[in-house]
């Protein structure tokens, strides 16, 4: 094993900072603002982001979104996306994008009501939107893999996809790798339980940021201590999401450098949120809590999701009941 002086970890901060302040090292920014503020202007390379949230809480529309929006947002990075949807089918995930350009719900576009078939002119719009975005360099995988398949397949996209420099170095591609379930990867045989497995895929992804310019976005489940009533109780603390309920949270969360938690407090009967009192209208609000930053600010903000056209986007944060 060999060391650095401190002084070469010196010389990479500045170096850092420069290209930072020069505009030649960017962050992978995101639709919202607020995500934006919480991160350091958006998702850092060589970095692990953990999303929670339960079942239908808008955590794969989040995902689906960033990487949707992302080669308009971020022009000059010259980014890949590599994907593993282990949850969805493609051709549901497309569809999904389809609702968001063509402003027509997931049933309509598959011509639900019979009585109303989508029409030629929708399908014109959806496949001259996919066309375009075809050419955006994403890679999907959706067949099951383990912690140690998971890191393989990386390490292999990352070499295939590297160019090499003037002095022979290995230039590799900035690249976002999106996991939309962390509990769907596969348990391995010399794994014990679903945390163990969470415990290694958290180190694995430790290593490959280190080796290489990856942002990891991961989405996770909950665990059950969320469903217990007085957690969901009208206007109490218990209703925020906290880092101790992210699910397998010790084996993801120690790793992460950054952890949000997506709430849909109208799904679980509250309507009055946090000791604040947040006036909640309808499931279609979220409450967005950023957890963990290493490098950005912690805090709370409020999205509108939008299911019929598979959008989210920011609202203003609600009013409070008046006492």
């Amino acid at each position: 094993m060999s060391w650095q002086s401190h002084k070469d970890h010196y010389l990479d901060a500045l170096k850092y900072m420069k290209g930072k302040q020069q505009g030649t090292i960017l962050s992978y920014k995101t639709p919202w603002p607020s995500m934006n503020r919480a991160t350091l202007n958006g998702f850092e390379f060589n970095t692990i982001s953990v999303i929670g949230g339960r079942p239908a809480s808008g955590k794969t529309l989040l995902v689906d979104q960033i990487v949707r929006e992302g080669f308009i947002l971020n022009p000059g990075l010259n980014q890949r996306v590599l994907q593993f949807q282990l949850e969805m089918f493609g051709r549901t995930t497309k569809i999904r994008e389809f609702s968001s350009i063509s402003k027509q719900t997931y049933r309509d576009l598959c011509s639900a009501d019979e009585s109303k078939p989508i029409s030629d002119a929708v399908i014109a719009q959806c496949h001259a939107h996919a066309i375009k975005a075809s050419k955006y360099p994403i890679d999907i995988i959706d067949t099951p893999v383990t912690v140690l398949q998971f890191k393989y397949t990386i390490e292999q996209y990352m070499e295939k996809f590297c160019t090499v420099g003037d002095s022979g170095n290995k230039i590799y591609k900035n690249t976002i790798v999106t996991l939309d379930h962390s509990v769907l990867i596969k348990k391995d045989k010399h794994e014990s339980s679903k945390v163990d497995m969470l415990a290694n895929l958290g180190e694995a992804c430790t290593i490959l940021k280190k080796k290489y310019p990856i942002a990891f976005i991961l989405l996770t489940q909950l665990n059950r201590d969320t469903d217990r009533p007085e957690r969901n109780e009208n206007g109490k603390y218990g209703n925020f999401i906290l880092e101790s309920d992210i699910y397998g949270g010790d084996g993801l969360v120690q790793h992460a450098d950054f952890v949000a938690g997506i709430n849909c407090p109208a799904k679980r009967f509250i309507k009055y949120y946090g000791p604040d009192r947040y006036i909640i209208e309808d499931d279609t609000t979220l409450v967005m809590h950023w957890i963990k930053s290493r490098n950005g600010e912690t805090g709370m903000n409020f999205f509108k999701a939008k299911f019929e056209s598979m959008e989210i986007g920011e609202m203003a944060t609600p009013a409070t009941e008046k006492k």
